[in-house]
């Protein structure tokens, strides 16, 4: 275990909605750093990991809620995040004094908001914490934390956020982590289409993507993706981390929130019709960087 958690903030009782690949990784790695965890998916089958290893496993959000000090939501959109949180048998219904809520999901800022706001009005505090890296990272306490909402809470929770990530970044007010998380994915997005098309445009002159990749990673434009998933891409590996889906769902709340913002970003717009088509294809649940199968297929390369 690459970090332990200290004997004072073990005492703090979380909950974690959203059992999903990373819900459950973060959830395992806060047990194993000796923390009580109460845990609710809609799809009870999702938290057999986590009650093998010792959660508490509750039949609703409202029940998270009763057990926990703070419950981290890491479920698909806004929307879901409402449901879990002012539902039948919501969040909001397993109210007690100094509750916290803490949405690790990848959300409109300005829904983020509203969502702080509501649950405001009934005493509660909310943060945004979105976080950089999979399961993966997840499981050894190694995600980027981007944290926004009260500052006070922040502190509070500080070392908590300390044991699910090595890098924390506090970033102001609501909605600010959100906003950081939907730049970040749009940043993989266009990584991902780029190494794509490199790739396959030095394929079919003959070279073997990983030549291409090893002058790439030799240079300043190097990235995390070209020296890792990159070779994995080249061998049409795309087991998920995050999938496709997932990502162009992302796209289009990045699409939605400049929108709200009146600014125009043309980039992610052509992206998200390509990823919409990788989708339409049948690649969407594969991981985002199988977006190269479906640029393969467009050229002629998959057979």
């Amino acid at each position: 275990m690459k970090k332990d958690a200290n004997s004072d903030i073990q005492k703090t009782r979380i909950g974690i909605i959203g059992t999903g690949m990373l819900g459950s990784a973060v959830g395992l790695h806060l047990l194993h750093s000796g923390f009580e965890l109460t845990a609710y998916n809609r799809t009870t089958q999702k938290t057999k990991k986590l009650e093998s290893a010792g959660a508490h496993i509750v039949e609703s959000p409202k029940n998270v809620a009763v057990n926990s000090d703070i419950v981290i939501t890491i479920v698909k959109d806004a929307d879901a995040v409402s449901e879990v949180s002012f539902g039948k048998n919501g969040i909001i219904n397993g109210i007690h004094d100094d509750l916290i809520v803490a949405d690790m999901s990848t959300i409109d800022p300005f829904r983020s908001k509203d969502i702080s706001a509501k649950f405001a009005k009934s005493g509660i505090k909310k943060l945004d914490i979105p976080v950089m890296g999979g399961p993966g990272l997840a499981a050894s306490g190694d995600l980027i934390v981007m944290v926004s909402g009260d500052k006070n809470t922040f502190e509070r929770f500080k070392k908590i956020f300390k044991v699910v990530g090595s890098s924390v970044f506090y970033l102001g007010v609501e909605g600010a982590a959100h906003a950081v998380k939907l730049a970040m994915n749009l940043q993989i997005t266009m990584l991902a289409l780029s190494l794509s098309e490199g790739m396959i445009l030095v394929e079919k002159s003959g070279i073997k993507p990983e030549a291409f990749l090893e002058v790439l990673n030799s240079t300043y434009f190097k990235t995390g993706m070209s020296q890792n998933k990159a070779y994995k891409m080249a061998q049409g590996m795309y087991n998920p981390t995050f999938t496709l889906n997932n990502l162009k769902k992302d796209i289009t709340t990045i699409t939605g929130a400049a929108n709200a913002l009146g600014i125009k970003l043309p980039m992610i717009e052509k992206a998200g019709n390509i990823y919409q088509d990788a989708v339409v294809g049948g690649f969407g649940e594969i991981d985002y960087t199988g977006i190269i199968a479906h640029i393969k297929r467009i050229n002629g390369l998959d057979k």
